[in-house]
């Protein structure tokens, strides 16, 4: 059987990065009848607090069949000093895959990837959040159908997940992701050169400002996330100040008038945006969020080799 690691989506083919979306937006039109997984043995690693991520791997891969090893932050000897690529080496002798959540360096998921016996899924790092990106576009495709030519409206931190998303969403042809973020708290300038790069390969758009000034017109998703995400801390005592201009409204929504708001949740009502728009018949967080455990599903296999 197969191993694939899902560190980056930077390192994902365009075609299988298709493939994974088209296979969770079928997940969530209620395709859960083979086991695929059936007899897989799957690590769930999280040192940090998790609702969504957590749970929807937990619950896709029991769905499909696999069974499931808990570790909670104290669980495993990388505590005591036992290397991150030696602990990989162990657990891939008897796990099939690993989900594994660290907020910390990406290059220490690479570390428990240094082996070709064992998946390893980054459930988020520092640097990216790759398996909410996929169900990001796994939503947008259940509500939207083709992605190609959407316009898409990021406010707020240049996080791991926005991270994600610029490396995904162009490379859907005539896609446009405008990214509007704090001057001190934009995206990495890395992965904004290589989701550029995406972009031009693709025909697509990312722009990146600090401002709300000229806001576009027309957009299909406006999107954001917690201010104060999990991981991350801020420099300086008044970074709030910072973020006010970059919360979601009423009027923010009218970027688009047939917009639709996405937020990876948890979400804090007043501060990144109002609860008129979370919970607005404009919203699709909360099914957003359901498509975590489609596109979780569709992960596990690509990892294990089995998806159709």
């Amino acid at each position: 059987m197969a191993r694939n690691h899902l560190i980056s989506l930077a390192d994902i083919p365009d075609t299988d990065l298709y493939r994974l979306v088209d296979r969770g937006a079928r997940f969530a039109s209620g395709a859960w009848s083979d086991k695929t997984l059936d007899g897989a043995v799957v690590g769930v690693y999280f040192r940090a607090t998790s609702t969504r991520t957590r749970t929807a791997f937990s619950s896709a891969a029991l769905r499909l069949g696999a069974r499931l090893i808990t570790y909670g932050p104290h669980d495993l000897q990388v505590n005591t000093g036992e290397t991150t690529a030696d602990t990989g080496r162990v657990l891939a002798g008897m796990l099939d895959a690993l989900v594994a959540r660290t907020v910390g360096d990406v290059e220490e998921l690479r570390a428990l990837a240094s082996q070709d016996r064992m998946a390893v899924v980054n459930a988020m790092a520092a640097q990216e959040h790759p398996t909410q990106a996929l169900a990001d576009l796994t939503a947008m495709a259940g509500h939207f159908g083709d992605l190609a030519g959407r316009r898409v409206l990021y406010m707020g931190e240049g996080n791991n997940t926005a991270a994600a998303l610029a490396l995904a969403l162009p490379r859907y042809p005539g896609t446009e992701l405008h990214l509007r973020t704090p001057k001190r708290y934009a995206l990495d300038p890395e992965i904004l050169v290589r989701a550029k790069d995406l972009a031009a390969q693709h025909g697509s758009t990312i722009i990146e400002q600090h401002d709300t000034v000229d806001m576009p017109r027309n957009a299909d998703v406006v999107y954001t996330t917690r201010w104060q995400t999990t991981g991350t801390s801020k420099d300086s005592p008044d970074w709030r100040e910072e973020f006010v201009p970059f919360r979601i409204d009423e009027a923010v929504m009218e970027a688009g008038p047939d917009a639709v708001f996405m937020h990876d949740l948890p979400a804090h009502r007043g501060d990144e945006v109002t609860a008129a728009v979370l919970d607005g018949p404009r919203s699709i967080a909360f099914t957003q969020a359901e498509a975590k455990m489609h596109s979780a599903a569709a992960v596990l296999e690509w990892s294990l080799g089995v998806l159709p």
